[in-house]
């Protein structure tokens, strides 16, 4: 099982899911770093590549560039699916396999923040945006006629100034596909479940290097991000467990001593009710004869000691 102490609510979720996504994108649009040092990393990259004869990045570019019917495509899969896939699968758990939504939703969001801070720490150029003599083609800019995205980034026209367009290392995209491929393979059931599993994160891989918006190492650093946010899960829910206990003993609490309070105001004004019964003494009736103790009403004969005597008392 999952570890959950109760039920989770969407009511709940959603919330903490559009927090989580919130911070991590003003970050990363925060993160921008200089651009003279994210060229320098960029250019790093691809030589440390070369030398490890890795460059995967440059033939599939020529081949998505040179070849419109992969390049539209694949420019319409690195614009969408990254930001429609990954939440369908989140509420694909919630809803048919919640015994293991929390760990996956909380193995994203830690790995999310990992990629944040690489965003901060390494602020990369992508191939994309060097200098045309390295040999990349932007698909995104070639074929933006086709799409609704414009030529600065994967943004909606207009709106390329408000993504950080540095944020290469590492690739997200890489990470979330991943998660989304582990979650198919291990929730998912029948082998199209099993093929989707591999074969989506393998797409989303060769898109982000054919369209020249990552390099081969930051995808391999997408996976490393994944694989520190999944040793990473397990403490988080401690932490968050704890921090729930904590807090919900603080609520008890408070909540015992709000009830103590109402009980002594209740009792406190029950008495207060009692006491004004208590004051308020019946006067007595006897035969009809006297309204009170010592009170005789003239013309009326006294009771005798004796049974029987009838003789008024003031002739004795």
């Amino acid at each position: 099982m999952d570890g959950m102490p109760k039920r989770l609510r969407w009511w709940t979720e959603l919330p903490l899911v559009v927090v989580v996504y919130a911070a991590y994108s003003a970050g990363r649009l925060l993160a921008r770093g200089d651009e003279a040092d994210a060229i320098g990393h960029g250019l790093g990259v691809l030589d440390l590549e070369k030398r490890l004869r890795i460059d995967f990045e440059q033939p599939l570019n020529r081949l998505f560039s040179g070849t419109p019917a992969l390049g539209i495509p694949a420019d319409f899969v690195y614009a969408s699916l990254h930001y429609l896939v990954t939440p369908a699968i989140l509420v694909w758990l919630f809803r048919r396999r919640p015994a293991g939504y929390r760990t996956a939703r909380t193995w994203l969001m830690v790995s999310t923040l990992l990629g944040l801070a690489g965003f901060t720490l390494m602020p990369t150029c992508p191939p994309r945006l060097l200098a045309a003599g390295h040999g990349f083609t932007d698909t995104m800019a070639q074929f933006s006629s086709y799409g609704w995205w414009g030529g600065e980034a994967s943004a909606p026209r207009g709106m390329g100034g408000m993504t950080n367009q540095f944020a290469a290392m590492p690739s997200l995209h890489v990470g979330w596909a991943l998660w989304c491929g582990v979650m198919l393979w291990r929730h998912g059931r029948g082998p199209v479940a099993k093929v989707l599993a591999v074969a989506y994160p393998t797409l989303i891989a060769l898109v982000v290097m054919g369209t020249a918006n990552h390099y081969f190492l930051d995808a391999v650093a997408g996976v490393a991000v994944m694989g520190a946010g999944l040793l990473l899960t397990r403490p988080a829910l401690g932490l968050a467990d704890r921090v729930r206990a904590r807090f919900g003993r603080r609520a008890e609490r408070s909540g015992e001593r709000m009830r103590a309070r109402s009980g002594q105001r209740i009792r406190a004004r029950s008495g207060l009710r009692a006491g004004g019964r208590v004051g308020i003494t019946a006067p007595i009736v006897s035969g009809g004869c006297e309204t009170s103790a010592g009170e005789h009403i003239p013309g009326q004969r006294t009771p005798s000691a004796g049974a029987g005597d009838s003789t008024p008392a003031a002739t004795r």
